[in-house]
């Protein structure tokens, strides 16, 4: 049976009127999510993780022993902690974890590798407030989805133990969007298309390799990596970036959950407020993670 929500939203999704400047874009993504209320009972306490802008917010259920470190999505280019707050605080309430979102430098500002260092740094700072790193999840959407992989490849090559696992929601793992899907799902994603994306990803690299293995981690060595929750859209064009990078990681002796789930558009838990499918998808990955965090 046919979801009419999705329905329904892929329809105001696809009446958008997008700018062309990454500026008014950034304005836009923040004014379109920041109308998404937080729960009531969500506390949210900005800090500063070894030098990074970021936030927790936690609800009365969450243990305070751990965490979900959040790297939000927006083509490395756009996002913010106010567009995705409303999520990061359910996903924090699913995964009975305090949340700690960063607001980690974008691009063009601070191009390939800025945010990999500053995610590496949000780790960093959860270890040294004595949070063991089993009980910390490493979580994101879209190009967060895929900072989520690099930074564990980040943290493994600085010699540091892995988190307990990674949630990557929607993951954008593909900077040159050679995807099969990216054609096949072009006329169904009313959110990511190649034209977009390339663009991208060419102010995120500012002239690096599109294949280094931190910005398009399906071409990384995986090995040793802690297990990976992927959650992707059925219909979006990035379906084939979920797709890569699950086998990339099995294929490494990497655990993976690959959960494709029918109609949905990109990132679809962002639109939790009005889309149940939304919440849901939070619902389980969060539970998911919480097992993962209590071993």
């Amino acid at each position: 049976m046919s979801d009419t929500e999705i329905g329904a939203l892929r329809q105001k999704l696809a009446s958008r009127v997008r700018s062309d400047d990454y500026r008014q874009r950034r304005k836009d993504m923040d004014a379109a999510f920041s109308q998404y209320r937080i729960a009531p009972d969500v506390t949210v306490e900005p800090v500063t993780a070894n030098g990074v802008r970021a936030e927790w917010t936690s609800t009365p259920q969450d243990d305070r022993d751990a965490a979900l470190l959040w790297l939000h999505g927006g083509g490395y280019v756009l996002g913010s902690l106010d567009s995705h707050r409303h999520v990061v605080s359910e996903a924090g309430r699913a995964a009975k974890a305090w949340s700690l979102a960063l607001d980690y430098r974008l691009a063009p500002e601070h191009p390939f590798p800025a945010a990999v260092e500053d995610a590496v740094s949000g780790y960093r700072y959860l270890l040294s407030r004595g949070i063991r790193r089993e009980r910390i999840a490493l979580a994101g959407d879209s190009a967060g989805g895929g900072l989520v992989v690099a930074a564990m490849l980040a943290i493994r090559e600085a010699g540091l133990a892995q988190p307990a696992c990674g949630w990557c929601i929607s993951p954008w793992v593909d900077m040159e969007g050679i995807g099969e899907t990216m054609s096949t799902k072009a006329a169904a994603d009313p959110m990511v298309q190649r034209e977009g994306l390339v663009e991208m990803a060419r102010l995120y690299l500012n002239g690096a390799d599109p294949r280094s293995p931190l910005a398009a981690p399906i071409y990384a060595d995986l090995r040793g990596l802690a297990p990976l929750l992927i959650q992707v859209g059925a219909a979006e064009t990035l379906l084939d970036d979920a797709i890569r990078l699950a086998k990339a990681a099995g294929a490494a002796d990497v655990r993976v959950d690959l959960q494709v789930w029918p109609e949905m558009v990109h990132v679809w838990h962002l639109f939790h407020p009005e889309l149940k499918a939304g919440l849901r998808a939070i619902e389980q990955g969060g539970a998911i993670v919480h097992s993962m965090m209590a071993g």
